[in-house]
């Protein structure tokens, strides 16, 4: 017990392997939880354990498949419904949040239906990391801890001693996190500007600053197809750049993506372990966010700050 109300700690099936290191931070167990599944598909998940007056922390991150959304609305509701003082989805990876406007007619507005969905379902809190838009933050009714990857990458690339040091976004939208890496860092930043012919694809690129002789360090909140990647970093090596490394917070990595980046000029992808990663290549690192996850969840339930955990 960390507070007033006791605290457990749950995990849905596909953030399991996370959940269990942010328990270990904690220094507590993870709460035990089941779940049912039919034949059909359905599937029905439980706590194996009370829950009544507790702080209730669900740890799963809402990457496709939409399953691991609606297990995370199940078991959010089935919190409620057992009578829990609070429930506070932790969600490392927040899903289908690149559908945050109406970038074309006739769309849905993905990101905000799921905010909806967890509201309706009965959150009361959310714990999230690097969401792919700010202004998401404003889709829901009830507070958001939004935590940065920074935490964790900026420390590592420090101690990489780059003498040449420049940071880049690999689009535009990505300007304002490699700006604050860069006034943090005290590097130079550079910048890639992108045309899209289709989601997934790129018709045209180009490259905004001077890369030759230097060390670039490309940030991103998440790396998909790594297509934009890729070819931001074979441009940037054509034009002289000494060495390329990508800092992505979420690794989706769908498709042929780890062959793209075997097979690019990056030297090295730094990934935290937000999204359930399996696949293994010589080039991907993975640093895990357990720790900054777990001092968050102590610091909620002890109604404390959280701020002092970002480092910018």
């Amino acid at each position: 017990m960390f507070g007033k109300a006791p605290m457990k700690l749950f995990s849905c099936r596909s953030s399991k392997q996370l959940a269990e290191k942010i328990a270990a931070e904690l220094g507590i167990e993870l709460g035990k939880s089941s779940v049912t599944d039919f034949s059909d598909g359905e599937f029905q998940p439980c706590f194996d354990e009370s829950v009544r007056g507790d702080m209730v922390f669900i740890v799963q991150s809402t990457n496709p498949p939409a399953e691991n959304m609606f297990e995370l609305l199940l078991m959010i509701d089935a919190a409620k419904r057992a009578s829990a003082y609070k429930v506070i989805a932790v969600i490392p990876y927040y899903g289908f949040a690149r559908q945050d406007r109406k970038d074309r007619p006739r769309v849905s507005i993905g990101s905000k239906l799921s905010a909806d969905l967890l509201s309706t379902a009965g959150v009361d809190r959310v714990i999230t990391m690097d969401l792919h838009a700010d202004q998401i933050q404003g889709f829901f009714n009830v507070p958001v801890d939004h935590l940065f990857g920074s935490s964790i990458f900026a420390s590592y690339i420090e101690n990489l001693h780059l003498k040449n040091l420049v940071i880049s976004a690999p689009d535009m939208g990505g300007s304002k996190r490699a700006n604050a890496y860069s006034r943090y860092l005290q590097a130079e930043m550079v910048l890639c500007y992108k045309l899209r012919k289709k989601p997934n694809v790129i018709e045209e690129m180009s490259i905004i600053g001077e890369v030759e002789g230097k060390d670039v360090v490309i940030i991103d909140d998440m790396v998909d197809t790594a297509g934009t990647l890729v070819l931001a970093a074979d441009m940037m090596k054509e034009r002289g750049a000494k060495s390329i490394r990508a800092f992505a917070t979420h690794p989706i990595l769908s498709g042929n993506a780890v062959e793209r980046i075997d097979n690019s000029a990056i030297e090295e992808l730094v990934v935290s372990d937000s999204v359930p990663f399996k696949i293994k290549s010589k080039k991907i690192k993975v640093l895990s966010v357990a720790g900054m996850f777990a001092k968050t969840i102590q610091a909620v339930n002890l109604n404390q700050s959280i701020s002092t955990n970002f480092l910018f």
